[in-house]
């Protein structure tokens, strides 16, 4: 490990962003939280100010309101992306529709936020966005694949692991990753690693279940020379080389039991032998670890240790499959619509909408990896502007085309109205056990008195159905 890690400049340790909003409310609000952070701050009133300001000195993250005066919002998206490709920008809007969040993120947009929002949705979605910026600058090629947009979304379900990864990314701690496979584990874990003091040194990833036993213990621990046969030089392991920095153990709960008693005591001693060797190798690494697999399940048959499995699961972080985050589709769906119509060079802007209410009805058992794959086949098949449901595979336009409380006029669908239906059930309940207080309502809710109000009215949950006073007031009635 070096002596020391090298320079980080400041926009790397801070990050820079800037908000453009023609709400001076929404725009003051937005600079005082994102300052609280930590984060290099402008502000402007509208698209062209904003432009002259990411020319004087660029920006990792734009914020930016989805309806100005002037430069509309998708244009002025244009504009940054052509300014800096690798720009964050993060679209706010109080009047998005599924339409308009897959045509953002086919032109770059990385996150879509509706308004009104809790400053807690910003944070996160703004560290998310710097987040995955470090990610594309540290490995270009990791940076292209399609799980990269994982992160992409701010379903509930999603802001708790970011949130988890926020706190557990400086210490030290040991993380089990688990989730079924294409959630974006590997993501995960380097993020994790990013967010650490270790970030300066190697992160190696290695997949347990890609190599035979044999081979995988040479890969992880090295060998001496002569230790079997083809062995003609001594050989250090992936283990060794990421001293300093991390390791990380993708499909852990595939690793044979002899290679488990080895892992145990690099994580208890940070020693192993190579194989064939006598001298021990002390070693500095961090170790994170990923599984599909139930291990307190194979611990119960046997065939893992439950030693090893107590070390690994220091802490637990559960990634939510596709299926419990739909809300995201759209905007997965845009991001992968415009990768693959580059990659292809097919002019394809968007989704018609029994295409999008076939994507949204169907469960995704291979998740992200297998949404990108159903995109990617689309696009190659599709024979106009848009992706139509015939040009979808079988089992997915086979799903059930219209899920309860999706409305579809003729001219698309609001993806808000899969969601209303469930959203205005919790807040009525919440107010029938306030007794009718919106003040008391929000704080069962976990969210905010303003927020709470502006869902009632777009709701149109009928406040005289309540009873009390109260609510009359809490509305300003």
């Amino acid at each position: 490990m070096s002596d020391a890690p090298p320079a980080v400049s400041r926009t790397d340790a801070v990050g820079r962003v800037l908000v453009v909003d023609d709400e001076d409310s929404v725009g003051e609000v937005l600079s005082l939280v994102l300052r609280k952070e930590g984060y290099d701050v402008a502000r402007a009133t509208e698209g062209e100010q904003g432009l002259r300001l990411f020319r004087e000195a660029p920006y990792d993250v734009v914020l930016q309101d989805l309806r100005m005066p002037g430069l509309d919002g998708l244009t002025l998206l244009r504009r940054w992306k052509e300014l800096d490709p690798d720009v964050q920008v993060l679209m706010i809007t109080a009047y998005g529709t599924w339409q308009a969040a897959v045509e953002a993120m086919r032109l770059g947009a990385f996150d879509f936020v509706r308004k009104p929002f809790d400053n807690r949705e910003i944070r996160a979605a703004v560290a998310r966005a710097l987040l995955l910026r470090r990610i594309r600058r540290s490995d270009p090629g990791f940076a292209d694949a399609g799980l990269l947009r994982a992160m992409v979304g701010n379903a509930p379900a999603m802001r708790e692991v970011l949130e988890h990864i926020r706190r557990i990314a400086p210490t030290e701690a040991t993380v089990l990753i688990q989730g079924e496979s294409g959630t974006g584990k590997e993501l995960v874990a380097r993020a994790l690693h990013l967010g650490s003091p270790r970030a300066a040194e190697p992160f190696i990833p290695v997949n347990c279940g890609a190599f035979t036993e044999s081979l995988l213990e040479s890969e992880l621990f090295g060998h001496v020379k002569g230790a079997f046969t083809g062995a003609v030089a001594e050989k250090r392991g992936l283990i060794e080389l990421a001293h300093g920095g991390t390791f990380f153990l993708d499909e852990v709960g595939e690793m044979p039991p002899p290679l488990q008693v080895k892992l145990l005591r690099v994580l208890e001693e940070r020693e192993f032998l190579r194989v064939g060797g006598t001298e021990r190798t002390r070693v500095d690494v961090r170790i994170l670890t990923a599984t599909n697999r139930d291990l307190e399940e194979e611990v119960r048959r046997g065939t893992f240790r439950e030693d090893l499995f107590y070390r690994l699961n220091v802490i637990p972080l559960e990634l939510p499959p596709l299926r419990e985050r739909k809300e995201d589709i759209p905007l997965l769906a845009g991001h992968f619509l415009a990768k693959h119509g580059r990659s292809l060079r097919r002019e394809v802007t968007g989704f018609a909408p029994e295409a999008m209410s076939a994507l949204l009805a169907y469960d995704w058992p291979g998740n992200i990896r297998e949404l990108e794959n159903a995109v990617h086949r689309a696009v190659a098949l599709s024979e106009g502007p848009e992706i139509r449901r015939e040009d979808l595979v079988e089992k997915i336009r086979g799903a059930d085309s219209t899920p309860p409380g999706v409305v579809l006029p003729a001219d698309g669908f609001s993806l808000e109205g899969k969601l209303e239906e469930v959203e205005r059930g919790y807040i009525t309940e919440a107010l029938k056990v306030s007794g009718g207080s919106l003040t008391k309502a929000a704080r069962l809710l976990g969210t905010s008195f303003r927020s709470l109000r502006y869902r009632v009215k777009k709701l149109g949950i009928p406040k005289e159905i309540f009873g009390p006073k109260e609510l009359d007031d809490d509305l300003g009635a």
